[in-house]
C-alpha cells in the first residue's frame, strides 16, 4: 500500500513510475531491463522520441543482449551502441543504462521512480550496481529514483553493497502505530457506519495488536463480523481473538514457517522461548542443548531466507512482530519431540 501511495504522488507530478516485486534466486538484470524498456516507452511514444530517447534506446539495447533478455528489444528499432552496457560488469552496464535513461527523462522534462518491493532478496552484486547506478544519477543530476520496500536487515545489506548507500537514501522503519494512530484507525471507519467502540475494547486490542497494522486490520474485521450492537466491548474483543488468531496464523505467520527446514523450525521455535527481542546465537543454541558454531548455518539460512535478521553482532530477531507468539502456539510441542 505504501508503494502505491508514492506511485500516486509520482504520476501526479508526471514522473514515470515502473514497479515490480524481487523474488528470490531471481533474473534482475533482465527485469531491469523490462522495467528500463517500459520507461522509456511511457516517456514518449517512439515516434516523438528526441536525440537522448533515441540514444536510450541504443544503450538499452546493448544492455538487453549482454544480460540475455530476450525480448526486450522488440519494437526499439535500434542498434545496440558499442561501447555502452556492454561490458559485462552489471554495475558499469546499469549506470550506462541509468544515464542514458536519465537524459530521456530530462529532455522530455519528466522523471522516472523505480519502485521495487522485496529489496533483501538482490543479491550483493546486484544491490552494489543498482546503488551505484543510482548514485552516478544523482552526480549528474538525473531524475532518476527509487523507492524500495524490504524486510528491517535491508539498511545493513545496502551499506555492506556500498559504503556511500546511507548518504543516498534514507530508511525509515514502518512498525507499529502510535496509540492515537492505532486507535484512529479501529475508531475512524468504525464510526463512518455509526459505531463506536467501549474504551476497554480499544485498550484489549491495542494491548494485543501492539499497534502494528495488519494486526489491527484484522481484528478490527473479527470484532466487526462478531459484535451484535454498538458499541463493541470488551467482550466481543475477547470472543473474537480465537478467531483473529486463526486468521493470522494462516494468511501471515504459517506462509513464512512452511519456507523452513525441520531443523531451521526447531531453532525458531527454540528462539521463541527466548522471547521477541534480540537474541544471542549462544542463548538459543543452548536451548538445543548445541553450540552457536554448530548451529551457524542453520541461523545463516533462516537469515538468508528473511525469518531473521541481526540487528548488531551475534544476535538475531524475527523479521516480522509477534512471530515468537505464533511458534509458541502453533508447535508448542517441538522441542520435546
Amino acid at each position: 500500500m505504501l508503494l502505491n501511495a508514492f506511485e500516486a504522488r509520482a504520476e501526479a507530478a508526471n514522473w514515470v513510475t515502473v514497479a515490480t516485486e524481487i523474488h528470490k534466486h531471481g533474473e534482475f538484470a533482465e527485469k531491469l531491463a523490462n522495467l528500463a524498456r517500459r520507461a522509456l516507452f511511457t516517456l514518449s511514444p517512439r515516434a516523438r522520441w528526441g536525440v537522448r530517447a533515441s540514444a536510450a534506446a541504443q544503450v538499452l539495447k546493448s544492455f538487453s543482449i549482454t544480460v540475455g533478455a530476450d525480448g526486450v528489444s522488440a519494437g526499439l528499432d535500434a542498434e545496440k551502441l558499442e561501447g555502452r552496457a556492454d561490458s559485462g560488469m552489471l554495475a558499469d552496464d546499469m549506470t550506462d543504462l541509468f544515464v542514458a535513461l536519465g537524459e530521456a527523462a530530462r529532455e522530455q522534462g519528466r522523471g522516472v521512480v523505480f519502485l521495487i518491493d522485496e529489496l533483501q532478496y538482490l543479491s550483493a552484486e546486484e544491490l552494489g550496481s543498482f546503488i551505484a547506478a543510482l548514485h552516478r544519477t544523482i552526480q549528474r543530476s538525473l531524475p532518476i529514483t527509487l523507492v524500495g520496500a524490504g524486510l528491517p536487515q535491508l539498511p545493513k545489506l545496502a551499506g555492506d553493497a556500498r559504503s556511500y548507500a546511507e548518504r543516498l537514501f534514507k530508511f525509515p522503519r514502518i512498525g507499529a502505530l502510535s496509540e492515537p494512530d492505532a486507535q484512529a484507525a479501529l475508531v475512524g471507519p468504525a464510526g463512518t457506519e455509526g459505531v463506536t467502540y467501549e474504551q476497554a475494547a480499544l485498550d484489549a486490542i491495542l494491548q494485543y495488536t501492539e499497534g502494528y497494522p495488519y494486526f489491527l486490520q484484522e481484528y478490527g474485521k473479527a470484532t466487526w463480523h462478531l459484535a451484535e450492537a454498538s458499541p463493541i466491548t470488551a467482550d466481543d474483543v475477547r470472543a473474537a481473538l480465537p478467531q483473529v488468531e486463526a486468521e493470522l496464523d494462516e494468511s501471515f505467520f504459517r506462509v513464512r514457517a512452511d519456507r523452513t527446514t525441520a531443523h531451521e523450525l526447531r531453532y525458531l521455535r527454540a528462539m521463541a522461548t527466548l522471547g521477541p527481542l534480540p537474541q544471542a546465537a549462544k542463548d538459543v543454541a543452548a536451548v538445543l542443548g548445541r553450540t552457536s558454531e554448530q548451529l551457524g548455518p542453520v541461523r545463516a539460512r533462516l537469515i538468508e531466507k528473511g525469518l531473521l535478521f541481526t540487528p548488531s553482532h551475534g544476535h538475531a530477531e524475527f523479521t516480522v512482530p509477534q512471530f515468537d507468539r505464533y511458534m509458541l502456539r502453533a508447535y508448542a510441542d517441538l522441542l520435546n519431540d
